[in-house]
């Protein structure tokens, strides 16, 4: 191997065949990045080693940026990772949209112009008994574009124990504001009374929101009102009531052995007037804002002209579609999200032992809890069974998986770095095991 005084030229160094399978772009910022690190470095280098650092930092570039992930977090819900997965056969029908083209505003009929929210309207109608439905990019969207439409240049009344801030710090009280309404702040962070709503319903009241908790619960000392006194309430002062439900769930979580969630079709069958959820939370599907309630204030909020800045694009509408139709069919088990959290103990507790094995070092499998997540039954859990991993260096562990390709994710906590494979597929775990493998001697 010769050593060089001078680095080679960018131009010698993209015709490296080592760089040949990468696009000119792509061997051109590797050349640089991998002369650049070397001259930094100070120590005389060979070609060869210029070449093995472009090679390296070619594939880096080249690797698309968002990526799968192996999920083994203990979160089913996990923010970060897109929260929930779609079922494969949502994602065949996304797929299959994204491959060609839709009828997405396309009345075949009639050869005219058609609305994208007919292919949803009708489903979503079917599963909450509402009267009307309307669908945009998130539920942070809804949230803005309902009250802008409805309630704009009037007062807002919300509990001061529902004033949440969620991810990215999206604040309740500043959306109401940057609506263009007032808000109206009742009752104490622990105690809201129908009272203290009643005390604030005066003539410009325009409605009562309800917000979800989402990633906080209060205990003790409580109180809230139903939301049945709360819709009476509104519907007496000429007001409305807004249902910020957030998770989306229409099923009765008390059948997995978990506490109650707020159901949509509840909060419609109570009188609220409108009704907001995500579509990637507990309902399972692609992120989405959903709005449902009466047809009246539907139809108001869709002639708003944020109606259309924030629609639902094609790829998302076809993922909600088809994830609608396994609710409508009772086939909602066949959703990850709810798969997961239904998933046996003792069909994890044989995949977790299975990650135990493959790791050649030190690896116990306890009982532990997945979390639900993603801004859903806050505080909530499922038993589990996960594998922890007692490395001289969790960190460097846990780096070392999320480099893996596909990347993995676990958690660490008090020194152990923990692997939970409630939320994998049978094909993950064994990606993980070989993973789990390949590290052990490094590590172990």
């Amino acid at each position: 191997m010769s050593r060089t005084e001078r680095p080679p030229s960018i131009d010698r160094l993209m015709r490296a065949p080592e760089l040949a399978v990468y696009p000119e772009r792509v061997r051109a910022q590797a050349a640089r990045a991998a002369v650049a690190r070397l001259r930094d470095r100070g120590a005389s280098a060979a070609f060869e080693d210029y070449v093995a650092e472009a090679a390296e930092e070619g594939e880096r570039l080249a690797r698309p940026s968002l990526q799968i992930a192996l999920n083994a977090s203990g979160v089913v819900l996990h923010t970060g990772l897109g929260r929930a997965r779609l079922a494969p056969s949502v994602a065949t029908r996304v797929a299959a949209i994204a491959n060609g083209h839709g009828l997405v505003e396309f009345d075949p009929e009639t050869g005219k112009r058609g609305d994208r929210q007919e292919h949803v309207r009708g489903l979503l109608r079917e599963l909450s008994g509402a009267e009307d439905a309307l669908v945009v990019n998130n539920c942070a969207a809804a949230v803005f574009l309902s009250l802008s439409a409805l309630c704009s240049g009037r007062g807002v009344v919300l509990s001061r124990g529902e004033m949440v801030e969620i991810g990215g710090s999206f604040r309740m009280p500043d959306i109401v504001r940057q609506s263009g309404c007032r808000l109206v702040e009742v009752g104490c962070t622990n105690k809201t009374r129908l009272a203290d709503y009643a005390a604030e319903m005066g003539d410009d009241a325009a409605a009562i929101l309800r917000c979800h908790p989402s990633n906080f619960k209060i205990v003790g000392f409580t109180e809230a009102p139903w939301i049945g006194d709360l819709a009476e309430l509104a519907h007496r002062h000429g007001a409305l009531l807004i249902d910020d439900a957030g998770s989306g769930c229409f099923l009765n979580t008390a059948r997995f052995g978990l506490p109650p969630e707020p159901r949509i079709q509840d909060s419609v069958a109570a009188g609220s007037d409108l009704v907001l959820c995500s579509g990637d939370k507990l309902l399972g599907g692609p992120q989405a804002g959903i709005m449902l309630g009466r047809a009246e204030p539907i139809a108001t909020i869709r002639r708003h002209p944020l109606a259309r800045a924030l629609r639902i694009d094609k790829l998302s509408l076809a993922g909600l579609e088809a994830t609608l139709r396994l609710y409508a069919e009772g086939r909602e088990l066949e959703l990850p999200v709810w798969s997961a959290i239904a998933r046996p103990l003792s069909d994890v507790k044989r995949d977790a032992q299975r990650l135990s094995r493959a790791y050649r070092g030190t690896a116990i499998v306890e009982v532990g809890a997945t979390e639900i997540g993603g801004g859903s039954l806050p505080g909530s859990a499922v038993p589990t069974w996960r594998v922890g991993i007692r490395d001289r260096n969790p960190e460097d562990l846990a780096a070392t998986l999320r480099r893996h390709t596909p990347p993995i994710v676990g958690r660490i906590e008090d020194g152990t770095f923990w692997l939970d494979p409630r939320t994998l597929d049978a094909s993950e775990v064994r990606s993980v095991a070989t993973a789990l493998s390949q590290v052990a001697c490094e590590h172990a």
